[in-house]
């Protein structure tokens, strides 16, 4: 080996840093191995960002078809994630750990979608269309369980009115 393959490799080592970035691929494999639901929700804030970002950069660039997959795949993620959770924590609302995240990233993968849907052709709504329907459900049914006591179609009681002097 020649002094600057030594050092090269010194400079630039080949296995990846701990707190290196990682790209959906590997972040697609870490989520599909974790057995920890909660672990699994908190990776899925990261998987998810990346799917996100990815499916803006298809649409920028016009491919619906990676745009809709990309989505697809975000959902059927999300979906993976809340079964785990519901499978081994069912009480969410004392166990909230893990169903918070996943409710948080799950309401900004609407907004994508919704975006998304937006700027998209019209042959390629209707799978869009479904996501969303399928993201607002799960969506739905977590908040349920995190607030089983407060029906979703009720308003917040108003405090009362200060009197006026």
């Amino acid at each position: 080996m020649s002094f600057v393959a030594v050092c090269g490799l010194l400079v630039f080592p080949v296995a990846p840093r701990p707190g290196a970035a990682q790209g959906p691929a590997d972040l697609q494999l870490r989520f599909d191995n974790e057995t920890n639901a909660v672990h699994k929700a908190k990776l899925l804030q990261k998987l998810g960002d990346a799917q996100l970002e990815e499916a803006r950069r298809a649409g920028k660039a016009g491919d619906h078809n990676l745009l809709g997959l990309t989505l697809e795949k975000y959902r059927d993620n999300v979906r993976a994630a809340f079964d785990v959770l519901k499978k081994q924590h069912p009480d969410a609302e004392k166990q909230s750990n893990g169903y918070r995240q996943l409710e948080m990233h799950l309401r900004k993968g609407i907004r994508e979608v919704d975006d998304a849907l937006v700027v998209s052709p019209e042959d390629y709504k209707p799978p869009l269309q479904l996501v969303r329907q399928d993201l607002i459900d799960l969506d739905d049914e977590l908040l349920k369980m995190l607030f089983p006591r407060r029906p979703l179609n009720q308003r917040a009681p108003r405090p009362p009115a200060e009197k006026q002097l």
